[in-house]
């Protein structure tokens, strides 16, 4: 496998997760896809009219040669689900991303103690103070934090983190030159000098609502559990719980008020199986 032509063909938004399986499983080594007309990709690759032009004209009009100078010019780096230095357990997931986009030290993402953090982007202050109780012990031992720099809970984890002089690992929903939201443009910064930045997201690629269902997934898969602090029923907070589920992992949730709105989803998690959280060492008791 190629990788800067992996890459190459990964920066064409035309493209989803499945239609790339496809491509690779029909062309692995990607090297008779740059040779074909609009015609023979739709034939070879299963792929509608409109599909097929858009990455006919994106391997016409761009160079992979330019794609990789302007990560370099951007201090971003790339890997891909084949190579070695990929996160260990995100690999182990359904549908992996093929290529990630980083800023930062990748080997934060290879380390044994991290933990996945999501909640409410409006947080009440009972909800910071019992995420810091529980969160605050492990940073301080060296646990990774990994959240998705989204307002509220991902915030303060991160925060509490950069604070601490620990390592944590922000997955955004945008490319990485498109932080989202902006106003945790400095944060980002900050997390890629002590941990890393990273998405799934060609670098220049804006925030679409149904990208971050997508990053969650990641999110998740990252580490071998996710603590849910703060969410609502309807929330990303607790779709990303399912997907930890679905992918094998623990769910912890820190309980809260039943009469906050705020922790019906964290309660509700608890109600069907999620591990109560009140301090640390109901996280390290479980074995990690």
């Amino acid at each position: 496998m190629d990788k800067e032509r992996l890459i190459f063909l990964h920066h064409c938004e035309a493209l989803t997760w499945n239609q790339i399986r496809s491509i690779l499983e029909v062309d692995p080594n990607l090297i008779e896809i740059f040779s074909m007309d609009v015609r023979r990709l739709m034939m070879s690759f299963s792929l509608s009219e409109q599909t097929a032009k858009r990455l006919y004209d994106h391997m016409n009009q761009k160079k992979s040669t330019y794609i990789m100078k302007n990560l370099m010019k951007h201090s971003i780096s790339a890997v891909t689900v084949f190579d070695d230095d990929y996160p260990i357990y995100l690999k182990t997931i359904y549908d992996p991303p093929w290529v990630l986009y980083g800023q930062g030290d990748w080997s934060t993402l290879n380390q044994v103690k991290m933990i996945s953090v999501v909640g409410t982007r409006n947080p009440s202050k009972q909800g910071k103070q019992a995420l810091q109780k529980v969160l605050e012990p492990l940073v301080k031992n060296g646990w990774i934090v990994i959240s998705g720099l989204a307002k509220g809970i991902d915030t303060f984890a991160h925060e509490l983190c950069i604070h601490s002089g620990s390592e944590t690992a922000a997955v955004l929903g945008s490319g990485i030159m498109q932080i989202y939201p902006k106003e945790n443009k400095e944060l980002a910064k900050q997390i890629s000098l002590q941990g890393i930045v990273l998405s799934e997201f060609s670098p220049s690629v804006t925030p679409k609502r149904w990208h971050f269902p997508m990053r969650n997934r990641i999110i998740s898969g990252l580490s071998k559990a996710t603590l849910v602090a703060e969410a609502r029923t309807q929330s990303g907070s607790l779709i990303t719980a399912d997907q930890a589920l679905e992918q094998g992992r623990d769910v912890f949730a820190i309980p809260g008020s039943i009469l906050e709105e705020c922790s019906d989803g964290t309660n509700f998690l608890i109600q069907n199986g999620a591990k109560l959280v009140m301090n640390a060492d109901d996280i390290l008791n479980e074995g990690f």
